[in-house]
């Protein structure tokens, strides 16, 4: 099938790319190496829905070697990489529908094609091409074997199915993997939104009130940077447990209405809509900086802030100041967009390695597994778990004991 991307002659660059973040992502290349010894994924064709970046196309080759046929969309409009897009068709021969910047009519077309192409398995990122096979294509529903989601957003939105009973397939939650959610979300999510914020403003964080909306894996990574850099961090939350915890750890919590008028730079990463709203928004002081961590552009109400708007323009690539009609200025980073893949590159390869393990293994649980599974949302297995972690030390030098025979029978004894 033919490609949509915008310049295949940008695929030297993106090969280049791909090839440092390669090096830094030694389980899922051992993965790979077993895959085309094995061919777990022999005769399947893969539909994928990530965020078009170096690490994903990583990802795609160890799909692709295991015997599969990928084709791939984005799952945001403004993550793709475009010369990683280039590379994955002009030297790997994988099927690549995403522009950076595409509209959403053109997101939305790129999603049906990649199911117009009739996919036993899907590799979804924010639960689109789950959503949009059983809404628009639900002639294919009995073809598809399966899926595997990335993210808290989306399996919060595959939940929803099964409460329903929607849901007319497994899908495996590759985000609630320990080796998925405690480092990707925390290092990952924490390092690349505050980069970037960085790369957005060029800001000193070091000072600064930065108010984090959401104390969950994810929050608890952008908190603890924020801190890491000197900023004074406030934490908003709904849940009594987790603010608690924030407390616990040295975080002052605040409801939003009182952390509004106080914050330099709020980062929402809550996975639902209307975190910061126009009340919100008129409370904040001159200057106050908006972005958002969370896989879809609803926390910020960039509608609301709009409204309230009587100029506009662009400061920087990805920061648009607001002057509101008292003359205080907001910054939007990123069109309030996930600005760690608009504004930076994403998470880390060295984490993403991890994510990627569970993304690649959890498609060839469900291939040799799915005829013994029953619609629903599946978490993979704690020895696949410790297997990545395993693989994840070895490849950094490091190892763990091991029980003794008599340390295993005092565990397993109620005496």
């Amino acid at each position: 099938m033919e490609s949509d991307i915008l310049d295949p002659d940008l695929a030297e660059a993106g090969a280049a790319r791909m090839a440092w973040d390669a090096r830094q992502m030694p389980v899922l290349r051992a993965i790979k190496d077993r895959f085309a010894r094995e061919q777990p994924l022999r005769n399947l064709r893969v539909g994928v829905c990530l965020h078009i970046s170096t690490k994903t196309a990583n990802l795609v080759t160890a799909i692709k070697a295991g015997g599969a046929e990928p084709i791939v969309c984005a799952s945001n409009p403004l993550s793709t990489q475009d010369d990683v897009a280039a590379s994955l068709v002009v030297h790997h021969g994988v099927p690549v529908l995403a522009i950076r910047g595409e509209d959403s009519d053109t997101f939305s077309r790129h999603l049906h094609t990649v199911l117009d192409a009739q996919p036993d398995l899907l590799l979804d990122d924010g639960a689109d091409l789950v959503t949009t096979a059983h809404r628009d294509h639900r002639q294919q529903l009995g073809k598809i074997i399966g899926g595997t989601e990335e993210t808290t957003t989306g399996v919060n939105r595959l939940q929803s199915m099964v409460r329903n009973g929607d849901l007319t397939f497994p899908v495996i939650a590759v985000n609630d993997s320990k080796t998925k959610h405690q480092f990707d979300n925390r290092f990952g999510t924490g390092q690349s939104a505050l980069d970037g914020v960085l790369r957005a403003t060029n800001t000193l964080i070091a000072g600064k009130t930065v108010v984090v909306c959401g104390y969950g894996w994810c929050g608890r990574g952008v908190a603890s940077r924020a801190r890491g850099l000197g900023g004074q961090v406030i934490v908003t939350e709904v849940d009594p447990v987790a603010a608690l915890e924030a407390v616990m750890e040295g975080f002052r919590v605040l409801p939003m209405a009182e952390a509004a008028a106080l914050g330099d730079l709020f980062v929402t990463v809550t996975g639902n809509r209307g975190v910061i709203r126009r009340d919100h928004l008129e409370a904040m002081k001159d200057g106050a900086m908006l972005a958002n961590a969370g896989h879809f552009d609803v926390e910020i109400d960039v509608q609301a802030l709009g409204a309230l708007a009587v100029e506009r323009q662009s400061l920087r690539p990805w920061v648009e100041e607001y002057v509101l009609a008292n003359g205080r200025r907001l910054y939007l980073l990123g069109e309030g967009r996930l600005v760690n893949l608009v504004a930076g590159e994403g998470h880390p390869a060295a984490v993403m390695d991890l994510s990627f393990a569970n993304q690649a293994l959890a498609a060839e649980y469900l291939v040799a597994r799915h005829g013994e599974m029953t619609p629903g949302v599946y978490t993979l297995p704690d020895e696949i778990d410790r297997e990545i972690a395993s693989l994840k030390l070895a490849s950094m030098g490091m190892a763990v004991d091991e029980l003794t025979p008599d340390q295993r029978a005092y565990l397993d004894s109620w005496h």
